[in-house]
């Protein structure tokens, strides 16, 4: 065996470091497995390397005896017949688990999380369950564990309270903590409450954004089964929270429809939206609000502002079905997304301006896209698929965007007429 695959003191802590990693090594604090004392085999110079190299043998152990720290190191006779008798370290032996963590320089976080742990268990034993199971998620949270950690049992002793999440009185808790923690603090409830209707692996994740911010992850669930738009709302639904209701925005672009006192460009909730009984025929939806404000007074039409991902508020609106929608986003992968998931529950949507004409004709105003998708999307037409695919395999130049406030307001105003 070369010198080379010899372990040494820094293959050592490797092991040892990828336990850690793994959350074993802070799970093993918890829920002693009988693993200690653990007894780690090292891959060691033979006879024959005895032989042929004495030096780099004497040095390889000299370096194992120096930096094994807390590790007792067994050894076995070597060479005997060859080079003479001579005891190499064959095994590194952890006698405890704090002895494994020590070699790795974890004893202040192990320390701490066992704080953190106690603190859980606490205020409910049954916590300790998600702690052996997220060691290093407890570790990463902090002291707001044990806050998250309220707010599961408050919602454990008070289904479906009723009040908004701001109104929730709990010392250190507050809106924009539930927001940031809601993945944990579901997870943590279904620790002490094992019945309860808790995603625990919610596609959320606790870093999802809020209204007007692109909401990629969960937003295709949540545009078909109407649970909300954002991942507070649905949140705020799941434990029975108050939240404000979804709001439309719309422009009435046909000067001849009736309006409440003239007025235009309105909000309404999603469920009154859901209810008009407009004289039109043609709803364009636009995620950009200048596009929203400038277009043009058109016969039978509606432009409808949208918010990225959140055009689920359009979900109940059956009236759309009788109509012509048109939709205008971004020639980027993020675009065709929205469409995707927006022909999720109006299938008859066409795209405007999406197109590769449109994204050639402006390579002037291109733009690098910061993320783009490579989910794979059901509902492009043939056109807008291949665009979709060309775009995310960089195609015209590394992760390419057009954003639609881009657009030549003449080209766009050409395609809109036909």
């Amino acid at each position: 065996m070369p010198a080379d695959s010899w372990t040494t003191v820094a293959g050592l802590r490797a092991q040892s470091l990828k336990a850690w990693n793994s959350g074993a090594l802070l799970r093993e604090l918890l829920e002693p497995s009988g693993a200690y004392p653990r007894r780690r085999s090292l891959k060691r110079p033979t006879a024959a390397a005895l032989l042929s190299d004495y030096a780099a043998a004497q040095r390889w152990a000299a370096e194992l005896f120096a930096g094994a720290g807390p590790c007792v190191l067994e050894t076995v006779d070597v060479g005997r017949r060859t080079v003479g008798s001579n005891r190499i370290p064959a095994a590194a032996v952890f006698a405890t688990v704090d002895d494994e963590i020590g070699l790795v320089g974890k004893s202040r976080e192990a320390e701490r999380f066992r704080d953190l742990a106690v603190g859980l268990g606490e205020l409910d034993p049954l916590l300790l369950g998600w702690a052996a199971r997220r060691p290093l998620k407890l570790l990463e949270l902090g002291d707001d564990v044990l806050s998250a950690a309220r707010v599961a049992l408050w919602l454990r002793d008070n289904p479906a309270p009723g009040i908004y999440v701001r109104q929730l009185g709990l010392p250190g808790v507050h809106t924009k903590f539930i927001e940031r923690h809601r993945q944990v603090i579901d997870q943590l409830l279904a620790a002490v409450a094992p019945g309860a209707d808790v995603d625990e692996v919610e596609a959320d994740a606790d870093a999802s954004p809020e209204v007007g911010e692109t909401d990629v992850a969960g937003s295709d669930a949540a545009l078909e089964n109407g649970a909300g738009r954002t991942p507070s709302a649905r949140f705020a639904r799941r434990h029975g929270f108050l939240h404000p209701p979804e709001l439309v925005r719309f422009r009435i672009l046909d000067p001849a429809i009736p309006a409440l006192r003239g007025a235009r460009d309105m909000t309404v909730t999603a469920e009154a939206f859901s209810t008009l009984h407009l004289p039109v025929h043609t709803v364009i939806a636009t995620e950009n609000q200048v596009n929203f404000l400038a277009l043009p007074e058109r016969p039978g039409t509606l432009a409808l502002y949208g918010a990225g991902y959140g055009f689920s508020s359009l979900r109940d609106a059956v009236w759309l079905r009788e109509c012509e929608v048109l939709y205008w986003g971004d020639i980027d992968t993020h675009g065709f997304r929205i469409l995707d998931q927006l022909r999720a529950v109006h299938p008859h949507v066409e795209s405007v301006l999406m197109d590769e004409e449109t994204l050639l004709a402006h390579r002037a105003a291109w733009g690098k896209e910061p993320t783009p998708s490579s989910a794979a999307l059901t509902r492009l037409t043939p056109k807008e698929a291949a665009l979709y695919e060309a775009l995310g395999n960089d195609t015209y130049g590394s992760s390419i965007r057009l954003e639609q406030e881009l657009i030549n307001w003449d080209w766009a105003l050409e395609r809109l007429k036909r």
